[in-house]
């Protein structure tokens, strides 16, 4: 009788691991997390202007609100992580772009 418990509770334990791992985003927490404190950095720094801030908030909400969308269902496929690597690279692009195009905070 223990033995088939221990079974049981081990076959859950087992089924649960990949539902888990499939919805956890770890890398893209890490990654916007990393993007948001380089938009603070240039917006403290005068690098960025509030106009210029404003528009890459906006970008990493966007981004926020496709991971959200993607995870609702209890699933992040890899084409839906593919879509929010595209769009955290495409982000990272505009605030490097942003950063450096000589436009200062007044």
């Amino acid at each position: 009788m223990l033995t088939r418990a221990f079974l049981i509770t081990l076959i859950t334990a087992a089924a649960a691991v990949p539902v888990y791992a499939q919805t956890a985003t770890p890398g893209v927490d890490a990654r916007q997390e990393r993007q948001q404190q380089r938009i603070d950095q240039g917006a403290a720094s005068g690098e960025l202007n509030q106009r210029e801030a404003g528009r890459l908030y906006r970008q990493q909400d966007r981004i926020q609100g496709m991971e959200d969308k993607a995870k609702a269902d209890g699933v992040v496929t890899n084409q839906e992580r593919r879509q929010l690597n595209r769009a955290q690279n495409r982000a990272s692009r505009h605030i490097a772009k942003e950063k450096h195009d000589r436009q200062k905070a007044r």
